[in-house]
């Protein structure tokens, strides 16, 4: 009997149960939502993937449970009922999500008809729960003040995801049409003053080139600045994101301002505008972020409270409302006044209440308020982005790769079912990330900022992001020597450079260990690698991925001729033994396997045998190459891949290639001039 009557009473506890857990997951969502802005562990994206899943699920499997409840369908509600039917409103409260989290990737906001949807049918359902049930005349007030909270954050859920969807934030940035001087009629002008006898020609004025001094003084801003402009630049830049060009003007505004930063301070500028990025695509900041938006969430915050107030006096006055449901009752109105609390929060120190109340002079000591949290909850030291550089090396793959049956097995489904178990085996397995240091930032820096300097022809600033390793050899005297590693395809210029940094490093082991260049330069090499083999989509369009894997497959071929091989210098000893000078490794080899492992060991004893070159130089060298390498793959990937890996964290890539922007190095800048200013000469 008692398992019997636990039976019967399993519906009523069910709907407890997910009514509560659709509140802790909203709980988890707020806290962890904006955290991968930062952290890219794997341990924080799975609990976030399956509590934004999850999050949707119960919440509508909540809302159909109660409409197909027994007692609902029979019309026989007691005071008992009544209050489950009034915990529907947070349900659709649940469902709008939070500020810090409406898409857990870019594609998400591709789906926002389906949301909408979702939308339409869920509060139509809601609304059927509340016809069938009829509660009474005290409960309906507070649970009506909750509905309409919900409704309003639920549309404005769905309003984030299309407003960020790559169509709309595209279309959102495009310029009003521009037809230009009317050349018709200056054409009709001119012509009809030479008809009528007169000697009319017309004259173009050069136009005014902007100010474009590479003579400008460092000079430090302070943090209010920094974020204020972070926001500014930012309301240009994103179009980068999209594929839209910028103007020249763009580009001498901004490298008016990061000329005269330091190094720190430009990079905090662009981790800043990366985050307003991220909230562009995974929150709600395109919609809350402006008057409208913040008069929506100051009503959100009002109506549980006027709820709470409501349903204590229903409460005290009337009977038969069991203990537990009460209580439940009474979290869901305090759970829902402290999310809406805690989203206001994140409203006022964020960088767009801060920018909006700047840009107003009477609003300035309120501008001062809101700066002093930002400056407590994120203070200038703290890093907006992971800051992190993941590690591939090729020597360490291939040494600790061993053969094993179930290696074997992966590989086999990877090839021959297209299952990539392989792969992410090595991925978590060999793969490594280190902090992006201060020197790495420096040296970045210093060549982009040099770059800058060397030129102001907008056909010589765009041929700078061309180089791959051409402009430092260049510099150096060193191209037509080593020229043919850096003109070849850019998938294996990077396994040549990598290869032969590796075997220069391990050649004078342990001394290199403690040279900053050496280290910084094989950070580089083995980000690059990284890159290149599991991010393939951020690299441009080769056979980098072949290209490892025939290397890979030689280079394992040619360890196991030699047990005694157990590191990396071992492999730099073995590798070193073999002369390069006899036959061309690719006269020998010929085309089919594209592996380059004998050509990078040429190009390593060619940078050893550099003459008069000393070992801080030829690390200097290959540290400028890796430099211009990376900031020419930074270049060539796609706005959208870019936007795509912010959500894990951000990547150097992404870094690397808003601050070339900034400093005007590449193609990004299509528009070279304003309107031409044509006069028309008449001569009497």
């Amino acid at each position: 009997m008692e398992l019997k009557q636990l039976w019967k009473q399993r519906g009523e506890w069910e709907i407890r149960v997910l009514v509560m857990s659709s509140l802790s997951l909203q709980i988890f969502l707020l806290f962890a939502g904006g955290l991968r802005k930062r952290k890219a562990n794997w341990w924080l994206r799975i609990p976030l993937w399956l509590a934004y899943l999850l999050a949707d699920y119960i919440a509508i499997y909540s809302l159909g449970h109660l409409s197909q409840n027994q007692k609902l369908c029979n019309g026989s509600l007691d005071n008992e009922m009544h209050l489950l039917v009034f915990w529907a409103p947070f349900l659709i409260l649940h469902l709008g999500g939070q500020d810090t989290v409406t898409a857990f990737a870019v594609e998400d906001n591709e789906l926002w008809l389906r949301h909408f949807l979702s939308l339409m049918s869920q509060v139509g359902l809601a609304v059927y729960v509340y016809w069938k049930s009829s509660p009474g005349i005290r409960l309906i007030r507070p649970a009506i003040i909750m509905f309409v909270a919900g409704v309003l954050k639920y549309g404005e859920r769905t309003l984030a995801l299309k407003a960020a969807s790559m169509g709309s934030l595209r279309s959102s940035m495009l310029t009003l049409p521009d037809p230009g001087p009317n050349y018709a009629k200056f054409v009709e002008e001119c012509q009809s003053r030479r008809d009528a006898g007169l000697d009319a020609t017309i004259v173009i004025v050069p136009e005014r080139p902007p100010d474009d001094d590479v003579h400008v003084e460092d000079k430090p801003e302070d943090y209010g600045s920094l974020v204020y402009n972070a926001h500014r630049l930012f309301q240009t830049f994103r179009r980068l994101f999209v594929d839209l060009m910028l103007s020249f003007q763009d580009r001498v505004d901004s490298l008016s301002f990061f000329r005269k930063l330091e190094m720190d301070q430009a990079f905090k500028v662009v981790e800043i505008e990366l985050v307003l990025m991220y909230e562009c695509l995974h929150s709600k900041a395109l919609v809350i972020h402006g008057w409208p938006g913040r008069s929506v969430r100051l009503f959100t915050l009002a109506a549980p409270v006027v709820s709470l107030v409501l349903f204590t006096r229903v409460v005290d006055d009337m009977q038969g409302y069991k203990r537990v449901d009460i209580i439940i009752s009474y979290v869901l109105l305090a759970g829902a006044i402290f999310l809406e609390i805690y989203a206001i929060l994140l409203i006022i120190i964020s960088p767009w209440m801060y920018a909006d109340l700047r840009a107003s002079e009477k609003l300035q000591p309120a501008a001062k308020i809101v700066f002093w949290l930002i400056e407590s909850f994120q203070p200038e030291k703290k890093p907006r982005w992971s800051n992190k550089m993941s590690q591939y090396n090729l020597f360490s793959y291939c040494l600790k790769d061993e053969s094993r049956w179930y290696k074997r097995c992966m590989e086999r489904l990877e090839w021959k079912w297209n299952f990539r178990v392989k792969t992410m085996w090595d991925s978590w397995r060999y793969t490594k990330s280190i902090a992006v240091s201060c020197q790495l930032k420096g040296l970045i820096f210093e060549q982009l900022k040099s770059k800058a300097n060397s030129t102001k022809d907008p056909k010589s600033y765009r041929k700078l992001g061309e180089h791959r390793g051409q402009w430092a050899l260049q510099r150096k005297g060193l191209y037509q020597e080593l020229g043919w590693s850096v003109d070849c395809e850019f998938d294996e210029s990077i396994l040549l450079w990598h290869i032969a940094t590796d075997l220069c490093f391990y050649a004078q082991y342990p001394t290199d260990k403690d040279d900053h260049l050496a280290t910084m330069s094989r950070e580089i090499s083995d980000y690059m690698m990284f890159v290149m083999v599991m991010r393939p989509f951020m690299m441009t369009a080769s056979i980098g991925q072949i290209r490892f894997g025939d290397t890979c497959a030689e280079t394992k071929n040619f360890f196991r001729r030699d047990n005694d091989i157990e590191d990396e210098k071992g492999c730099e000893i073995k590798l070193t033994d073999v002369d390069t000078s006899i036959a061309e490794p690719r006269d020998v080899k010929g085309d089919r396997s594209k592996s380059v492992l004998f050509q990078a060991c040429k190009l390593a004893k060619q940078l050893k045998e550099l003459e008069g070159v000393t070992q801080e130089k030829r690390w200097r060298i290959i540290s400028s190459v890796w430099v211009e390498m990376l900031c020419y793959a930074s270049g060539k990937c796609s706005g959208s891949s870019h936007a795509r890996q912010l959500s894990q964290g951000g990547e150097l890539l992404t870094v690397v290639w808003l601050l070339m922007a900034h400093f005007g190095v590449g193609d990004q800048y299509r528009v070279e001039s304003g309107h031409a200013r044509a006069k028309l000469i008449i001569d009497i």
